[in-house]
């Protein structure tokens, strides 16, 4: 593993020209005062040490698992909003037709196989036999077709909102017999396979609850390795074991193994790690770089268990908002990515732990460069934009940065505040809790927005977040011919390598617009108690390699308890 240097930095803020000085301050001690940490990644799916000295799973046993918010709005799938904590606790109780494998590519979860005509326009899902939802009923191509109509818009009784456009493409759903179903797009579709998961949240739910008129966010029913037994908003989220669960491990035996989870929302972070600490919780789920460091030394020194990865990563940026002043200037765009020094806040904020990301293609995927142009970290080309954009528009650049409370997120933040105010911008910043955050990128009610997003699978899924023409997940609002056609040629596109060229010029294209201004791949870990092990990104069943990231939840299924 490679080791890095860390040190501690502070100070307090007299003037926002001597906070940035302060900032350079500490950076200038980076090399003289610090200690040194491994930042290697641990393996996941029971491939770091504590795991494989535990032996073999045991059953039984509850988990306490410390979520970072609430998903307020519930879990009618077709309607939700889910955020990280919501995949998570989606994950645990729904399976979805697809699931990614360690290279990339999506195969048959709940679908036996998911096969495409030559066009690519009609593809024929024929389910897995004798699979039951929590409540007994079958899983049918008749409950899946209702399902993926529900998630189109096309359902009587249910509305949708994201996936109406995630899934725009597909023309005709249809029942071919019991276990099978037909997908007709209006045009042709390659890459189908990996909405088929859409990053988990298009899980199957049981017809109970999508006809349910009034609880379908709260009336839980999928076919998952846990069932619904509680839910209090914003204390906890019980599910218990699904005896019936259609999984087995590799060696045939029942999934899942633990008999309980209790799912708890704990806003902030150091909550999260006394709670770790104390054991009143089991695990928890974080990207917090300075959490992350803090764990891999409780890690060596055999006090908690540690998984993390950096694989199939997300992004971490600085979003605008394109449709109103000031970032509907290019200008304006131009100045803040110039201002801000990343590779700077990335040694004050995290120790220099994180990667930084200079486009939302991390390495590994097809769209990924070593060089996308993106401009950053010429303060003096800053204030000149500063200026020009005063002088085109007559008003001061002037704007407010929205983040989540969460301090450390709040830190960064504030630290991209002080780059921004030194070339000469007047910035304020706002505070909103996840699911509210997320309500207002939806209505465009920001003009910058600290966001996570755009896991690096397949880079199609990112059509529904940039595709412009009033699309209201496009959150920036941009409506960019040269976007629009990139993401066109890329859908229908088949071939590999013309894939690769497509994604590359647009990687470019979005560096040089400067709707995003990239931060970090983010890396993420999952801290636990040393009695527990088995986290995996995603086992699939046909045996291919697992899904090691963990930027979208992980499998409870493989979840367990040394008793």
């Amino acid at each position: 593993m490679q080791r890095t240097g860390i040190c501690r930095t502070g100070g307090g803020r007299r003037r926002r020209r001597q906070r940035w000085l302060l900032a350079l301050s500490a950076l200038a001690l980076v090399a003289s005062a610090c200690a040194s940490v491994e930042t290697g990644a641990t393996q996941v799916s029971g491939g770091d040490d504590d795991d494989a000295d535990a032996g073999p799973p045991q059953y039984g046993g509850k988990m306490v698992y410390g979520l970072e918010a609430e998903t307020t709005n519930g879990w009618c799938l077709p309607e939700g909003q889910l955020a990280i904590s919501g995949i998570q606790v989606a994950r645990t109780i729904y399976d979805t037709l697809t699931v990614p494998n360690g290279d990339g590519e999506f195969v048959p979860f709940l679908a036996e196989s998911v096969t495409p005509d030559p066009d690519y326009t009609v593809w024929t899902i024929r389910l897995r036999p004798g699979i039951r939802f929590h409540d007994g009923s079958p899983l049918t191509a008749e409950v899946v077709k209702n399902n993926l109509d529900a998630y189109r818009g096309q359902y009587p009784g249910r509305t949708s909102l994201l996936f109406q456009f995630v899934l725009a493409d597909i023309d005709t759903v249809s029942v071919v017999d019991e276990l099978t179903l037909q997908i007709t797009t209006k045009r042709p579709w390659p890459s189908l396979p990996s909405f088929l998961w859409s990053s988990g949240r298009l899980g199957i739910v049981a017809q109970a609850q999508l006809d349910d008129p009034e609880t379908c966010a709260s009336n839980l029913i999928g076919t998952g390795p846990f069932k619904l037994e509680e839910w209090k908003v914003n204390d906890h989220l019980t599910v218990v074991r699904n005896e019936d669960y259609w999984r087995t491990d590799a060696e045939g035996r029942q999934l899942p193994y633990l008999d309980e989870i209790e799912f708890r929302p704990v806003i902030e972070q150091q909550q999260r790690i006394n709670g770790l600490k104390s054991g009143e919780l089991d695990a928890f789920h974080t990207s917090t770089p300075l959490t992350i460091d803090e764990m891999r030394a409780l890690d060596e020194a055999e006090q908690v268990n540690l998984a993390e990865s950096a694989d199939f990563a997300e992004v971490s940026f600085l979003m605008t908002n394109a449709t109103k002043p000031p970032f509907d200037n290019q200008t304006a765009r131009s100045a803040i990515a110039h201002a801000l020094q990343i590779e700077l806040a990335n040694e004050i904020q995290s120790k220099g732990i994180a990667e930084i990301a200079n486009g939302p293609f991390a390495p590994g995927s097809i769209g990924y460069l070593e060089d996308t142009g993106m401009p950053r970290g010429d303060m003096e080309k800053a204030r000149e934009l500063v200026r020009q954009y005063e002088e085109e528009t007559g008003e001061p650049l002037r704007f407010t940065i929205t983040a989540t409370p969460e301090p450390d997120t709040l830190r960064s933040v504030e630290l991209a505040a002080q780059m921004f105010e030194d070339a000469g911008m007047d910035v304020s910043i706002a505070t909103l809790d996840q699911s509210s955050l997320i309500s207002e990128a939806i209505g465009k009610n920001f003009e910058l927005m600290a966001f996570r997003n755009f896991p690096s699978l397949d880079p199609d899924n990112n059509y529904v977040w940039w595709y412009g023409e009033g699309n209201p997940v496009n959150f920036s609002g941009y409506d960019d011919p040269d976007v629009n056609r990139l993401l066109d040629e890329g859908r229908v596109t088949a071939d590999p390598e013309r894939r690769r060229e497509i994604y590359q010029e647009l990687n470019r294209v979005l560096a040089e617009r400067g709707y995003y201004l990239w931060s970090t791949w983010t890396r993420w870990a999952v801290p636990m108690d040393p009695d527990f092990h088995g986290v995996v990104g995603a086992r699939p069943p046909d045996g291919s390699p697992d899904f090691t990231g963990l930027a979208l939840g992980h499998d409870m299924a493989y979840m367990w308890k040394e008793q």
